[in-house]
Protein backbone atom coordinates (compact mmCIF):
# COMPACT_ATOMS: atom_id res chain seq x y z
CA UNK A 1 0.00 0.00 0.00
CA UNK A 2 1.43 3.33 -1.04
CA UNK A 3 0.83 6.14 1.44
CA UNK A 4 2.29 9.42 0.16
CA UNK A 5 3.40 12.20 2.51
CA UNK A 6 2.46 15.84 2.09
CA UNK A 7 6.16 16.61 1.48
CA UNK A 8 6.26 14.14 -1.43
CA UNK A 9 3.02 15.54 -2.85
CA UNK A 10 4.28 19.10 -2.54
CA UNK A 11 7.52 18.18 -4.32
CA UNK A 12 5.42 16.98 -7.27
CA UNK A 13 3.30 20.12 -7.17
CA UNK A 14 0.21 18.16 -6.16
CA UNK A 15 -2.44 18.85 -3.51
CA UNK A 16 -4.36 15.85 -2.11
CA UNK A 17 -8.11 16.10 -1.60
CA UNK A 18 -7.71 15.19 2.07
CA UNK A 19 -5.03 14.82 4.73
CA UNK A 20 -5.23 11.63 6.80
CA UNK A 21 -4.30 12.55 10.38
CA UNK A 22 -3.06 9.23 11.77
CA UNK A 23 -2.76 10.29 15.42
CA UNK A 24 -0.47 8.92 18.13
CA UNK A 25 -2.37 5.67 18.72
CA UNK A 26 -2.76 4.94 15.01
CA UNK A 27 0.96 5.49 14.49
CA UNK A 28 2.51 3.69 17.45
CA UNK A 29 0.03 1.30 19.06
CA UNK A 30 0.24 -2.10 17.37
CA UNK A 31 -3.49 -2.75 17.66
CA UNK A 32 -4.45 0.73 16.46
CA UNK A 33 -2.09 0.46 13.47
CA UNK A 34 -4.47 -2.19 12.12
CA UNK A 35 -7.26 0.41 12.16
CA UNK A 36 -5.06 2.88 10.25
CA UNK A 37 -4.23 0.17 7.69
CA UNK A 38 -7.89 -0.79 7.28
CA UNK A 39 -8.86 2.85 6.68
CA UNK A 40 -6.05 3.30 4.13
CA UNK A 41 -7.33 0.21 2.26
CA UNK A 42 -10.78 1.84 2.15
CA UNK A 43 -9.30 5.12 0.86
CA UNK A 44 -7.45 3.20 -1.88
CA UNK A 45 -10.57 1.21 -2.79
CA UNK A 46 -12.51 4.47 -3.22
CA UNK A 47 -9.65 6.06 -5.21
CA UNK A 48 -9.24 8.86 -2.69
CA UNK A 49 -6.27 11.11 -3.38
CA UNK A 50 -4.87 11.48 0.15
CA UNK A 51 -1.61 12.05 2.02
CA UNK A 52 -0.22 11.89 5.56
CA UNK A 53 2.21 14.22 7.32
CA UNK A 54 4.49 11.32 8.27
CA UNK A 55 7.28 12.38 10.63
CA UNK A 56 6.00 15.98 10.47
CA UNK A 57 2.86 14.96 12.41
CA UNK A 58 3.05 15.53 16.15
CA UNK A 59 0.53 14.86 18.94
CA UNK A 60 -2.50 17.16 18.71
CA UNK A 61 -1.96 17.97 22.40
CA UNK A 62 -5.31 16.52 23.47
CA UNK A 63 -3.87 14.46 26.36
CA UNK A 64 -1.76 17.37 27.60
CA UNK A 65 -4.78 19.70 27.60
CA UNK A 66 -7.07 17.22 29.37
CA UNK A 67 -4.38 16.61 31.98
CA UNK A 68 -4.24 20.35 32.64
CA UNK A 69 -1.03 21.31 30.82
CA UNK A 70 -2.41 24.11 28.66
CA UNK A 71 1.09 25.45 27.92
CA UNK A 72 2.24 22.14 26.40
CA UNK A 73 -1.03 21.83 24.46
CA UNK A 74 -0.57 25.26 22.86
CA UNK A 75 3.04 24.49 21.99
CA UNK A 76 2.05 21.23 20.30
CA UNK A 77 -0.97 22.78 18.59
CA UNK A 78 0.90 25.79 17.19
CA UNK A 79 3.66 23.55 15.85
CA UNK A 80 1.10 21.39 14.03
CA UNK A 81 -0.85 24.40 12.76
CA UNK A 82 2.31 25.91 11.25
CA UNK A 83 2.97 22.66 9.37
CA UNK A 84 -0.67 22.27 8.23
CA UNK A 85 -0.95 25.87 7.09
CA UNK A 86 2.38 25.71 5.24
CA UNK A 87 0.92 22.84 3.21
CA UNK A 88 -2.36 24.76 2.76
CA UNK A 89 -4.35 21.87 4.19
CA UNK A 90 -8.12 22.42 3.97
CA UNK A 91 -9.63 19.02 4.73
CA UNK A 92 -8.57 16.49 7.39
CA UNK A 93 -9.84 12.99 8.22
CA UNK A 94 -8.87 10.98 11.31
CA UNK A 95 -9.79 7.66 12.96
CA UNK A 96 -9.23 9.17 16.41
CA UNK A 97 -12.14 11.12 17.98
CA UNK A 98 -9.67 12.88 20.32
CA UNK A 99 -7.74 14.27 17.35
CA UNK A 100 -11.05 14.97 15.58
CA UNK A 101 -12.36 17.01 18.51
CA UNK A 102 -9.10 18.91 19.07
CA UNK A 103 -8.50 19.75 15.39
CA UNK A 104 -12.15 20.67 14.84
CA UNK A 105 -12.93 22.65 17.99
CA UNK A 106 -9.67 23.78 19.61
CA UNK A 107 -7.31 24.56 16.71
CA UNK A 108 -9.42 27.34 15.10
CA UNK A 109 -8.76 29.85 17.90
CA UNK A 110 -5.02 29.22 17.48
CA UNK A 111 -5.17 29.85 13.73
CA UNK A 112 -5.86 26.33 12.46
CA UNK A 113 -9.14 26.36 10.54
CA UNK A 114 -9.88 23.12 8.69
CA UNK A 115 -12.80 20.98 7.60
CA UNK A 116 -12.41 17.97 9.90
CA UNK A 117 -14.05 14.56 9.51
CA UNK A 118 -14.14 11.45 11.65
CA UNK A 119 -13.44 8.45 9.44
CA UNK A 120 -17.03 7.21 9.78
CA UNK A 121 -18.32 10.55 8.43
CA UNK A 122 -15.79 10.48 5.61
CA UNK A 123 -16.69 6.90 4.61
CA UNK A 124 -20.38 7.85 4.73
CA UNK A 125 -19.62 10.67 2.26
CA UNK A 126 -17.75 8.26 -0.02
CA UNK A 127 -20.85 6.04 -0.10
CA UNK A 128 -23.12 9.02 -0.80
CA UNK A 129 -20.80 10.01 -3.68
CA UNK A 130 -20.98 6.41 -5.02
CA UNK A 131 -17.23 5.98 -4.66
CA UNK A 132 -17.61 3.08 -2.22
CA UNK A 133 -20.12 0.30 -1.68
CA UNK A 134 -20.22 -1.95 1.38
CA UNK A 135 -20.74 -5.68 0.82
CA UNK A 136 -23.62 -6.70 3.08
CA UNK A 137 -23.13 -10.45 2.72
CA UNK A 138 -19.76 -11.15 4.39
CA UNK A 139 -20.86 -10.28 7.93
CA UNK A 140 -24.59 -10.81 7.43
CA UNK A 141 -26.55 -11.63 10.57
CA UNK A 142 -23.63 -11.15 12.98
CA UNK A 143 -24.68 -9.69 16.33
CA UNK A 144 -23.02 -6.31 16.78
CA UNK A 145 -23.23 -3.60 19.43
CA UNK A 146 -21.68 -0.14 19.05
CA UNK A 147 -19.80 1.73 21.77
CA UNK A 148 -20.05 5.53 21.34
CA UNK A 149 -16.67 7.26 21.81
CA UNK A 150 -17.22 10.28 24.09
CA UNK A 151 -15.44 12.74 21.80
CA UNK A 152 -17.42 11.57 18.79
CA UNK A 153 -20.81 11.19 20.46
CA UNK A 154 -21.52 13.46 23.37
CA UNK A 155 -18.82 16.04 22.60
CA UNK A 156 -19.65 16.42 18.90
CA UNK A 157 -23.08 14.78 18.61
CA UNK A 158 -22.00 12.41 15.84
CA UNK A 159 -24.25 9.43 16.52
CA UNK A 160 -25.65 8.42 13.15
CA UNK A 161 -22.69 8.06 10.78
CA UNK A 162 -21.13 5.10 12.64
CA UNK A 163 -24.52 3.41 13.01
CA UNK A 164 -25.41 3.98 9.37
CA UNK A 165 -22.20 2.21 8.32
CA UNK A 166 -22.80 -0.69 10.71
CA UNK A 167 -26.32 -1.19 9.34
CA UNK A 168 -24.92 -1.29 5.79
CA UNK A 169 -22.84 -4.33 6.79
CA UNK A 170 -26.04 -6.38 6.96
CA UNK A 171 -25.46 -7.19 10.62
CA UNK A 172 -27.88 -7.32 13.53
CA UNK A 173 -27.17 -4.10 15.48
CA UNK A 174 -28.30 -4.14 19.11
CA UNK A 175 -27.93 -0.99 21.22
CA UNK A 176 -26.60 -1.09 24.77
CA UNK A 177 -28.91 0.22 27.50
CA UNK A 178 -26.54 3.21 27.79
CA UNK A 179 -26.02 4.54 24.28
CA UNK A 180 -25.80 7.77 22.31
CA UNK A 181 -26.37 10.69 24.72
CA UNK A 182 -26.36 8.45 27.78
CA UNK A 183 -23.38 6.31 26.69
CA UNK A 184 -20.74 5.52 29.29
CA UNK A 185 -17.08 6.41 28.77
CA UNK A 186 -14.69 3.50 28.08
CA UNK A 187 -12.44 4.84 30.84
CA UNK A 188 -9.60 6.20 28.66
CA UNK A 189 -10.72 9.78 27.96
CA UNK A 190 -9.29 12.90 29.56
CA UNK A 191 -5.78 11.35 29.60
CA UNK A 192 -7.03 8.63 31.99
CA UNK A 193 -5.49 6.16 29.54
CA UNK A 194 -2.05 7.07 30.86
CA UNK A 195 -2.57 7.02 34.61
CA UNK A 196 -3.36 4.50 37.32
CA UNK A 197 -6.93 3.78 38.32
CA UNK A 198 -8.62 5.79 41.08
CA UNK A 199 -9.75 4.05 44.25
CA UNK A 200 -12.99 2.15 43.73
CA UNK A 201 -14.44 -1.31 43.32
CA UNK A 202 -14.61 -1.59 39.52
CA UNK A 203 -12.69 -0.31 36.51
CA UNK A 204 -14.76 1.87 34.15
CA UNK A 205 -13.84 -0.25 31.13
CA UNK A 206 -15.07 -3.41 32.89
CA UNK A 207 -18.39 -1.69 33.68
CA UNK A 208 -18.71 -0.60 30.03
CA UNK A 209 -17.81 -4.09 28.80
CA UNK A 210 -20.61 -5.48 30.99
CA UNK A 211 -23.02 -3.08 29.23
CA UNK A 212 -21.84 -4.47 25.90
CA UNK A 213 -21.99 -8.13 26.95
CA UNK A 214 -25.63 -7.72 28.00
CA UNK A 215 -26.48 -7.40 24.29
CA UNK A 216 -24.89 -10.85 23.68
CA UNK A 217 -22.69 -9.58 20.84
CA UNK A 218 -20.30 -11.42 18.57
CA UNK A 219 -18.62 -8.10 17.74
CA UNK A 220 -18.25 -4.89 19.75
CA UNK A 221 -17.77 -2.12 17.19
CA UNK A 222 -15.88 1.04 18.11
CA UNK A 223 -14.79 4.20 16.33
CA UNK A 224 -11.79 5.10 18.49
CA UNK A 225 -8.40 3.43 19.08
CA UNK A 226 -8.52 4.14 22.83
CA UNK A 227 -12.03 2.72 23.18
CA UNK A 228 -10.79 -0.32 21.27
CA UNK A 229 -7.99 -0.89 23.79
CA UNK A 230 -10.27 -0.43 26.80
CA UNK A 231 -13.04 -2.68 25.49
CA UNK A 232 -10.49 -5.32 24.46
CA UNK A 233 -9.03 -5.23 27.98
CA UNK A 234 -12.56 -5.55 29.37
CA UNK A 235 -13.22 -8.62 27.21
CA UNK A 236 -9.96 -10.17 28.41
CA UNK A 237 -10.93 -9.45 32.02
CA UNK A 238 -14.24 -11.22 31.42
CA UNK A 239 -12.42 -14.09 29.64
CA UNK A 240 -14.60 -13.78 26.55
CA UNK A 241 -11.86 -13.37 23.92
CA UNK A 242 -12.93 -16.49 22.02
CA UNK A 243 -16.60 -15.44 21.73
CA UNK A 244 -16.42 -11.66 21.34
CA UNK A 245 -14.23 -9.56 19.04
CA UNK A 246 -13.62 -5.82 19.35
CA UNK A 247 -13.29 -4.16 15.95
CA UNK A 248 -13.17 -0.65 14.57
CA UNK A 249 -15.84 0.17 11.99
CA UNK A 250 -13.10 0.68 9.37
CA UNK A 251 -11.87 -2.86 10.04
CA UNK A 252 -15.39 -4.26 9.66
CA UNK A 253 -15.83 -2.50 6.31
CA UNK A 254 -12.40 -3.64 5.07
CA UNK A 255 -13.30 -7.18 6.15
CA UNK A 256 -16.74 -7.06 4.51
CA UNK A 257 -15.22 -5.87 1.22
CA UNK A 258 -12.28 -8.31 1.42
CA UNK A 259 -9.77 -5.47 1.16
Amino acid sequence: MIVPTMAEMMAQGKQPEVLFWVGAAGSYDDRAKKISRAFVKILHAANVNFAVLGTEESSTGDAAKRAGNEFLFQMQAIMNIEVLNAYEVKKIVTCDPHSFNTLKNEYPELGGKYEVFHHTQFIQNLIAERRLKIDENTLQGKRVTFHDPCYLGRANEVYESPRDLIRRLGVNLTEMKRSKRTALCCGAGGAQMFKDAEAGDKEVNVLRTEDALETKPEIIATGCPYCNTMMTDGIKFKEKETEVKVKDIAELIAEANNL
